[in-house]
């Protein structure tokens, strides 16, 4: 049984947060998310902290008990801080830039790039070679930036590609003469 599933979630102020049946809402400075949660999780609203608790004691309600509550924990965390990725793009010709909402990018393919972000989500290009995506919902966020990484991921000879700012590219060694 999860042992982070059994600490409430606090909520700060400037933040309101209702639950209406197994439904979480919470609203927020940046924006406001939802959450569905299983029928095996009861949720509790007490002064101003958020608790879960399982309904019954199957393996399907112990695995989704920590989970409701990483849920809740991320959507208070997106509304008031919000979360960010940042991308590299590293190679010869390799640059990002803004057209209106878009992004463009240059990867040295025979055309540019064309992305329309998600809603909900702000993309910048602070220099050529970098991108940063913001927005409040975890998920959102990860999966714009896992599909402008997917135009063209490292590859370990050169390392060219689109990266994560954190990510180490394993390099391998060339052909020999």
């Amino acid at each position: 049984m999860s042992r982070l599933g059994k600490l409430p979630v606090e909520i700060p102020t400037g933040v309101t947060a209702n639950i209406t049946g197994g439904q979480v809402s919470v609203k927020g400075p940046k924006g406001e998310l939802s959450f569905d949660a299983p029928a095996c999780v009861r949720l509790k609203q007490e002064d101003n902290a958020i608790t879960v608790e399982m309904a019954d004691s199957t393996k399907f309600a112990k695995a989704m008990y920590g989970t409701a509550r990483a849920r809740i924990k991320n959507m208070v965390h997106g509304v008031t801080q919000g979360f960010s990725k940042n991308l590299e793009l590293v190679g010869v010709g390799y640059r990002a830039q803004m057209q209106g909402t878009d992004l463009k990018l240059s990867l040295g393919f025979s055309h540019d790039v064309i992305y329309t972000p998600r809603e909900g989500v702000k993309i910048a290009t602070p220099k050529p070679t970098e991108i940063t995506i913001e927005g409040a919902d975890a998920q959102t966020v990860g999966q714009t930036a896992a599909e402008i990484r997917e135009f063209r991921p490292p590859e370990p000879y050169k390392g060219k590609g689109v990266k994560y700012s954190d990510e180490y590219v394993r390099r391998k060694e060339g052909k020999k003469k």
